[in-house]
C-alpha cells in the first residue's frame, strides 16, 4: 500500500457478535508506505462488497483502526471497539465510488480520554476519535492487515500482513466461504507472539515492563528484525521488499470468498 487519504467518511455498519474461542503481489512495497497492491487487471466477472470480520484473541480491549491509500479510497468512518473475546463484521464499501477500497487495518490498544477531544492510544494512536483514525495521521508503527478491494480487478481481493513498520501484536488474514479450487486463498500472517524474538535495540515495554512493540530500525532494508520476522513468520512482510526476494510468501489473492477475518492474537 502506498498512502494515506484525505477523505474520511462513515461507511460500515458494525455488527457486534461473540469471538470463537482461540484455535491454534503484484506491485511492490516502498519506502515510507505499505504493501497492498493497487494495479488493476481483467476486470471481475461482477462487482460485490466483500465483508471484514475482526477478532480481538488479544485479552485486552481493542479499538480498530484503519488507513486507506491516498487514491480516493474512503475510510471508515465507524470501526469497533472489541472487548477481549468479542469480533465485528463491517463491510468493505469497494462497489461504491470509486469503486475501490484500498487500505489496512490494525489494533489500537492502551486507549483512554474522552472521544473527539482527549483520547489517545499507546499502540496504533491515530487521532482523538474512539471509533475510527483522522485523517491524514500517518501509517502507524503496528501490526498491519492490509488489503486491495477493487470491483475492476479480477483478481482481486489482494491481501497481506504487514509488520514492515513494527509488530506489536499477531495477526492472521483468513478468507471467508471460499469456493471452488485453485490458487489463492491461503491463510496470512502467524498467530505467533513475536515480541519475545524481538532484538532488544528494537523492543519497547508497557508501564509494568512486559514487552509492547517491536520497531523494525529500517523498513527498507534487510536487518535482524526482518530476519527474525521471516523466519518465524514468512507469511508476513518483514520489510519493504521482501515480495522481491525469491520464494517469497508475503502476498495473497482469493477471487473466491464472500470475506475475511481478521484476527488479532495475544501478543502485546
Amino acid at each position: 500500500m502506498r498512502r494515506i487519504p484525505t477523505a474520511l467518511a462513515a461507511v460500515a455498519a458494525v455488527l457486534l457478535v461473540l469471538a470463537p474461542p482461540h484455535t491454534d503481489a503484484p506491485p511492490r512495497a516502498e519506502a515510507a508506505t505499505s504493501t497492498t497492491p493497487d494495479r488493476a487487471v481483467p476486470a471481475a466477472a461482477s462487482a460485490v462488497n466483500h465483508t471484514v470480520t475482526f477478532v480481538n484473541d488479544t485479552g485486552r480491549k481493542i479499538w480498530v483502526g484503519s488507513a486507506v491509500n491516498a487514491d480516493g479510497s474512503e475510510n471508515f468512518g465507524s470501526l469497533p471497539i472489541l472487548e477481549a473475546g468479542r469480533s465485528a463484521t463491517v463491510t468493505v464499501p469497494e462497489t461504491s465510488a470509486p469503486g475501490y477500497w484500498r487500505g489496512k487495518f490494525f489494533a489500537r490498544m492502551g486507549c483512554s480520554g474522552v472521544s473527539g477531544s482527549t483520547f489517545h492510544c499507546e499502540l496504533g494512536d491515530c487521532g482523538v476519535f474512539a471509533d475510527h483514525c483522522a485523517p491524514n495521521t500517518g501509517e502507524q508503527p503496528v501490526s498491519l492487515a492490509e488489503f486491495n478491494f477493487d470491483s475492476r480487478d479480477g483478481l482481486a481481493p489482494w491481501y497481506n500482513v504487514s509488520y514492515v513498520n513494527a509488530f506489536s501484536v499477531p495477526v492472521t488474514i483468513t478468507p471467508v466461504d471460499v469456493t471452488g479450487t485453485g490458487g489463492g486463498c491461503a491463510t496470512m500472517g502467524c498467530s505467533e507472539n513475536l515480541l519475545p524474538r524481538c532484538p532488544a535495540a528494537n523492543l519497547t515495554r508497557w508501564a509494568d515492563g512486559t514487552p509492547k512493540l517491536c520497531t523494525n530500525p529500517d523498513r527498507d532494508a534487510r536487518t535482524a528484525y526482518s530476519d527474525m520476522i521471516a523466519t518465524h513468520c514468512p507469511k508476513a512482510y518483514g520489510w519493504s521488499k521482501q515480495d522481491q526476494e525469491p520464494g517469497n510468501q508475503v502476498m495473497q489473492q482469493c477471487t473466491r470468498c464472500t470475506g475475511f477475518t481478521v484476527t488479532f492474537h495475544h501478543g502485546a
